[in-house]
């Protein structure tokens, strides 16, 4: 078992870990910016440090400072969460080259999943479907234009080592495709130092489907059901649930077959999730794997009953999986909102700033992952999520009903919220029936008025 691990991360994440540690009987070792010297995981955790100002490139990004850090507590493994340094394919190998075990996959994985070209090749040779589209990147305007033709538009332009939705434009024409497709290898550039990009064509109103993985050191991969996560703003993820209400038992076991066979063909460890857009008939089309913990996993942990952060802990502490597939069984219905720092009457505009008042909602079948209290600041410098509400049941309509509920008891003081927003969708008849795609919040700001969310 690891005897000491480091955490590198903050937020709920960061508190997350903290305590599936603690329940392992694992030392803790945070590290932090100047901004989060107040965060509940530096609190909670048995020792921690200082490790740069409060923008996050001179900090948490700070891989050098991290592993310097990890040396001198003498740690055996580094967490690093989501987001930062979680998918950075280095930092994992100079984890290596320091004998510190990188809590998720090798490097190789790392840096093939991370290109988005190159995974889509892994998935069709592995016999996972794709979306058609190009035979990897496409580095000039004249050959982009002739597979765009081919494929048929209207096409998506996605940038290889694109994430959150930037470098990714979407092309009904050719005359638009130039344009789109120059901006996005410009903004992929800008945003990645890494210009290439690869074109699919594009699906008008899909659902995003993703489905967990947990892979040990010995090949054993399992999955653990599907979460769908179709009610976007932005490309950014805002009301995820498990199972989805729209894919069928049959699709289900598919993806999931689909999922842990393209995980075992490059034996992958650790936590993943594969990522599926789904189109109006059911099929069902590969498009990422992400190679870390999602902000998620509550919702599959809640359906399952399976803690994927021990899980990690565990897998990384070189033992064989606890679950074997059919031990994984779905018993309940759980939806996650993202609580966030933002002004939905301001074009949903980052709200930074001290939290007078805070009370979080409570009772059976609710969950809140968060990491803030009453007069703790949101920083303006990092992701403006406060925390994550679940609310689960024996049924879909259970869950929503505590869902409303706990969104109202959330008390949040001295900032602005997007509780009033994710209320109102939840409230929606149109999602009550599970009629939704990666569309739905764009027909929503249409044709609901404005006062019932904000």
């Amino acid at each position: 078992m690891l005897k000491k691990v480091l955490i590198a991360n903050r937020g709920e994440i960061a508190l997350r870990i903290v305590r599936a540690c603690n329940e392992l009987g694992i030392k803790t070792f945070a590290v932090y910016s100047e901004a989060d010297e107040q965060s509940l995981h530096v609190q909670l955790a048995d020792e921690a440090i200082c490790i740069g100002p409060a923008a996050g490139n001179l900090s948490y990004l700070k891989a050098d400072r991290i592993i310097a850090a990890a040396e001198i507590a003498d740690v055996d493994a580094i967490h690093p969460g989501y987001g930062f340094l979680a998918e950075n394919a280095d930092f994992a190998e100079q984890c290596a080259q320091c004998n510190i075990k990188f809590i998720g996959p090798g490097k190789e994985a790392i840096v093939n999943f991370g290109d988005k070209a190159k995974a889509r090749d892994m998935a069709i040779h592995a016999k996972v479907p794709v979306i058609p589209g190009s035979d990897g990147t496409v580095d000039n305007e004249k050959d982009a234009l002739k597979v765009a033709k081919k494929i048929g538009y209207p096409v998506i332009i996605k940038a290889v080592a694109g994430g959150g939705g930037k470098g990714m434009r979407t092309a009904n024409n050719a005359v638009a495709f130039v344009k789109e497709y120059n901006n996005a290898r410009n903004e992929a550039e800008k945003a990645f130092g890494n210009g290439a990009v690869y074109l699919e064509r594009f699906l008008e109103a899909p659902r995003h489907i993703e489905i967990q993985l947990l892979g040990d050191q010995f090949g054993n991969v399992i999955h653990l059901g599907e979460r769908d996560c179709s009610v976007q703003r932005r490309h950014q993820k805002v009301i995820e649930e498990a199972p989805s209400p729209f894919i069928s038992d049959d699709t289900r076991k598919k993806m999931g077959r689909d999922a842990v066979k393209l995980a075992k063909s490059v034996n992958y460890e650790g936590a993943g999730t594969v990522e599926f857009l789904v189109d109006g008939k059911g099929d069902y089309f590969f498009i990422e794997m992400n190679t870390r913990i999602q902000v998620e996993h509550g919702v599959t942990e809640e359906v399952t009953g399976v803690d994927l952060v021990k899980e990690q802990l565990l897998i990384a502490s070189g033992q064989k999986l606890s679950y074997q597939q059919k031990d994984i069984k779905i018993t309940k219905h759980c939806i996650e909102c993202r609580v966030c720092a933002e002004d939905p009457s301001r074009n949903f505009a980052p709200c930074p700033g001290e939290i007078t008042l805070y009370y979080s909602p409570g009772g059976h079948g609710v969950r809140i992952d968060s990491h803030c209290y009453s007069g703790y600041t949101i920083p303006p410098y990092y992701d403006s999520m406060i925390a994550k509400v679940m609310t689960y049941g024996s049924t879909r309509e259970l869950a929503l009903d505590r869902m409303d509920r706990a969104l109202g008891e959330y008390l949040i003081r001295g900032i602005k919220t997007n509780i009033p927003f994710s209320r109102a969708i939840i409230r929606d008849p149109h999602f009550r029936e599970g009629k939704y795609t990666t569309k739905f919040i764009e027909e929503f700001l249409e044709r609901v008025p404005k006062d019932i969310y904000t």
